[in-house]
């Protein structure tokens, strides 16, 4: 045990063994590619590696037990205002939702209800998930939240070739593996992991004119600052373009941390976002407990925007996620609780972590792209518009 993980609390002896696990099938992978892997290939073996990484192993992720809560955990009416925008597409629309990344199964639940209310509820619920353990989890949410409902939940292995309605996607973005890049002796380098006698360490490699001209051609607009370090998310903005080659009328509805370029890379964000999540802890090491350690980098949206540009969608809206739950209506739903209850306590701090400034409201984003669509503008865009940003 390093001194780092000294820190944090230590995991059960199952928990261990199934990282240490992992461990030995990354340096077997770091092996056979000559002693180095990118990092970006690091990331998705932490993170996928079937029943080890962190997103497809059995250890809990979300929540008070686990490594983070994300904003459905918080309150149902987040998925509720979420609803408000799916259900104003459907009707233009027509088609079904996909979820990509449903975590615990919450905002599934939550939208269904609803879009049950406003009688707007698809044919089919589509979830994209990978992982078999949180498929069984969403399963069990929505039997248990919404059993009447749960029978209209159907789990794909892939996108479908001709999609129409909504597809949605909370938190998705920031778990894609990406590329990390350093500026060193005035050339831009891609990171690296080896193995040494302490673990796992970082290792540049220098980058390659024609093989890696996507990323020389992003780092160009950075600060030329020595030492300057930070993302590329090339496979997000491939999912985009994934996404988009599947619908064919409809919305892409996507809420995320992050920022839009000129922030992203900012000269005083020379050590770039990347972070990783442990017991409800933020945790700077990478390589801190592989599989039981969620990894993460902030989103740029401008990238995103590109991408999705180049793919033909069109910009629906990008703003806060303040701004975007407010005009959904949050506000208004909560006002309908009873003041003296229980669950007005806790909804008022859920809002204040939803919507404060210092909190998730300006941090997170939501952004929109659609293909096809010609009506008024959808609840969630119609309050602050921060697309002249990206």
């Amino acid at each position: 045990m390093n001194k780092t993980q000294a820190q944090y609390p230590t995991p059960g002896v199952d928990a261990l063994a199934a990282s240490e696990q992992l461990c030995l099938h990354i340096r077997q992978q770091i092996a056979a590619q000559g002693g180095w892997l990118p990092f970006v290939d690091y990331m998705r073996l932490a993170l996928y590696t079937p029943g080890l990484g962190y997103y497809s192993g059995g250890a809990a992720k979300f929540g008070t037990a686990g490594d983070f809560i994300t904003a459905p955990g918080l309150s149902p009416l987040f998925g509720g205002s979420v609803a408000a925008t799916i259900a104003h597409v459907l009707t233009e629309s027509g088609g079904n939702v996909i979820e990509v990344g449903a975590g615990t199964g919450q905002l599934a639940a939550q939208i269904l209800a609803e879009l049950e209310r406003l009688d707007q509820l698809p044919a089919q619920y589509g979830i994209l998930e990978l992982s078999g353990e949180l498929r069984e989890r969403q399963l069990q949410t929505l039997q248990t939240l919404v059993p009447h409902l749960a029978e209209r939940a159907v789990w794909l292995e892939t996108l479908p070739s001709e999609f129409v309605g909504v597809i949605v996607g909370n938190e998705v973005l920031d778990a894609m593996p990406c590329e990390v890049v350093q500026l060193v002796g005035g050339a831009w380098q891609r990171r690296g992991i080896v193995v040494n006698d302490d673990g796992f360490a970082w290792e540049n490699r220098a980058l390659d004119p024609i093989k890696d001209a996507t990323i020389l051609a992003t780092c160009a607009r950075w600060p030329q600052i020595p030492g300057y370090t930070s993302e590329i998310q090339i496979e997000a903005q491939g999912f985009i373009k994934a996404l988009s080659n599947s619908l064919q009328l409809g919305m892409i509805l996507m809420l995320d941390y992050g920022f839009p370029m000129g922030e992203f890379y900012h000269p005083e964000r020379s050590m770039g976002t990347l972070i990783g999540h442990y017991r409800h802890h933020t945790v700077h090491d990478v390589f801190h407990y592989p599989g039981l350690t969620d990894l993460t980098c902030h989103v740029d949206f401008s990238a995103m925007y590109s991408a999705a540009e180049q793919a033909g969608l069109a910009l629906e809206g990008y703003t806060s996620q303040a701004s975007y739950l407010l005009d959904c209506g949050i506000l208004e739903r909560a006002a309908q609780l009873d003041s003296q209850s229980v669950e007005y306590l806790r909804t008022a701090a859920a809002l204040q972590k939803l919507l404060g400034h210092a909190e998730m409201g300006e941090l997170f984003k939501v952004i929109a792209f659609s293909r096809g669509l010609s009506g008024p503008t959808a609840p969630g865009f119609r309050g602050q518009d921060r697309s002249g940003e990206l």
